[in-house]
């Protein structure tokens, strides 16, 4: 079959199963988008900024537990798209990414809108190409979907030179791909697998440390029977939310920074740390010296260069969590003895309830802690929660019930601003079924506040609840606690109606100062069926706690502050 470069872009992601493409047209991709309008199998969608692009289809992939595709042109359109490929790449969200690139003969002229785009992607993607001949594009375009969804997943980044997508070659699509050099390991070892049985049986007090790789390997449901099985307390990274029910009896919550206080304590002071699918972040571990220094560590991770990076592990298992949960779980069911583990387990429930998650709720003001709660309440496991990056994104992650796989999309290791709003439209392509609700504060939502006509255009019914402090939150609590409040540049007193800006771009809008209106509000944005915002004066000054300050460790929390 004798097609274009740009037909064999179109063509690979029909066989892909792709069903809907974010992107931004410009020159050097032009020839693509030609065969974008002839088509009829995916739907494109045109965002407003590139970056959006890639975070939607970030959104897009996290929701629904496959590749995300963007589109974007050479020269400031990758460069606009470079956030979004290192937010996706610290998370390991598999995406291709194609980029059109100036005509060969060109590269290197400093030619129009011409920029080293695979110089640019190389640290902040799983692997990248620059395509230099019409003959390799099948073979590179099958090895991206391949490469960005096995293993441990993550961006591919494919740039593709004018020329190549007007040249016509022979279209060969491989039926698989092996790569001498990328064999991800999908089975535990066996012995190491009989190895972590046997620690665990002889711990007394074990705790189980859930991170992102158990949504990214579909393995909730393992987690949950493994839990089920051992009685063995948990604790969830921020990326990991959802893994269990939010009310599991054996869930003490989120660990790390503004972690709960059990959470933190059970790390401190277990003598057995199971991490599974945990990458040991700084916002987790503080003070690397003092983390789990009672602990012998088990750690399961598909990658093996993750075992090991940061801290010292006694027992690794390079493998897919899903499958090796699979065969440690027999073993666990014949030896385990749950009752061993009460007494460790009462200790724990007792910090929770000296120090529970709290905050002191008021009438005369609305707390940001109480909108998060409530909209938890309302819409529970309706609802797919994004967010920005801040304070909301702290207090989503420790008020939401979260109970169902991919219910919280965030960006945990880049902490990208302007993430939520272009999450949550891939989010609600990917899982029409669900209410998509973006929390975001007024510093993030302004970063690509653009998409309120991408989401009127394609009709994508977002619900943004901005918590409006009038602040960079986080920022002005750091100055707050550790700056004598010398609030530089974090006062956002001066902010646009966001009400009139809903509407002028075709959406709906509220603003709203009293619980009441809260609900009213999101009752009718969400039965309008119309992208939404709405604003929420919260108070200024209200502070994420418990707070580990940077470098601490995890036993000495902060737990309150008073002026």
């Amino acid at each position: 079959m004798q097609l274009s470069g740009s037909q064999m872009v179109i063509e690979a992601l029909k066989r892909e199963g792709v069903r809907t493409v974010f992107g931004y047209p410009g020159g050097a991709i032009m020839n693509v988008y030609d065969e974008v309008y002839k088509q009829d199998f995916f739907e494109h969608i045109l965002t407003r900024h590139e970056q959006a692009a890639i975070h939607a289809a970030d959104g897009y992939a996290r929701a629904r537990g496959d590749v995300g595709v963007a589109f974007v042109t050479s020269g400031p359109g990758f460069t606009n798209a470079v956030t979004g490929l290192a937010t996706a790449y610290m998370d390991s969200v598999p995406l291709v990414v194609i980029s059109g690139q100036v005509p060969i003969t060109m590269i290197g002229t400093d030619a129009f809108q011409e920029i080293d785009a695979v110089g640019i992607s190389r640290p902040c993607t799983k692997h990248n190409y620059l395509v230099k001949d019409v003959k390799e594009l099948p073979r590179i375009l099958k090895e991206a979907f391949y490469i960005a969804r096995t293993g441990r997943p993550g961006p591919v980044h494919i740039d593709i030179p004018k020329d190549v997508t007007a040249q016509m070659g022979e279209f060969v699509y491989p039926k698989s791909i092996k790569l001498k050099t990328y064999k991800p390991n999908y089975i535990g070892n066996p012995r190491q697998i009989k190895k972590a049985v046997e620690l665990i049986t002889e711990a007394k007090r074990p705790v189980l440390y859930l991170g992102g790789g158990v949504m990214i390997s579909s393995a909730t449901k393992q987690a949950r029977e493994f839990v089920k099985v051992t009685g063995i307390p948990v604790v969830e990274t921020l990326m990991a939310r959802g893994s269990l029910e939010h009310d599991n009896e054996y869930l003490f919550g989120m660990l790390g920074m503004h972690g709960s206080y059990a959470a933190n304590m059970a790390m401190s002071e277990a003598d057995l740390m199971i991490a599974v699918g945990a990458r040991f972040d700084d916002r987790v571990t503080g003070k690397l010296s003092e983390f789990a220094k009672h602990a012998k560590i088990i750690h399961i991770d598909i990658d093996p260069s993750s075992i090991g990076k940061l801290v010292d592990v006694d027992l690794p298992i390079v493998g897919d969590i899903k499958n090796v949960l699979k065969e440690m779980l027999p073993k666990v069911k014949e030896k385990i003895d749950k009752e061993r583990y009460q007494p460790w387990l009462e200790l724990l429930k007792r910090y929770n309830e000296i120090h529970p998650l709290k905050f002191e709720d008021s009438d005369e003001v609305i707390k940001p802690q109480w909108v998060i709660k409530r909209v938890g309440e309302l819409l529970g496991d309706k609802a797919i929660i994004t967010t920005d990056v801040g304070q909301h994104q702290m207090w989503s992650a420790q008020f939401y019930p979260f109970s169902i796989p991919r219910q919280f999309v965030t960006s945990g290791g880049l902490g990208t601003m302007g993430f939520g709003f272009p999450a949550a439209m891939g989010v609600k392509r990917a899982r029409e079924d669900k209410i998509s609700i973006n929390f975001s504060g007024d510093g993030s939502i302004l970063m690509n506040i653009q998409e309120l006509m991408t989401a009127v255009e394609s009709n994508i019914p977002v619900v943004n609840i901005i918590l409006n402090n009038n602040f960079l939150g986080m920022v002005r609590q750091w100055q707050t606690f550790f700056y004598d409040k010398r609030y530089s540049s974090t006062d956002l007193s001066l902010q646009p109606d966001f009400v009139k800006l809903a509407e002028s771009f075709g959406g709906i809008g509220f603003r709203v100062e009293t619980k009441e209106e809260f609900e009213k509000a999101l009752d009718e944005a969400i039965k309008s069926n119309k992208v939404a915002m709405i604003d929420v004066v919260v108070d200024r000054m209200e502070n994420v706690l418990p707070m580990v300050p940077a470098g601490g460790t995890l036993y000495n929390m902060m737990l309150d502050f008073k002026e």
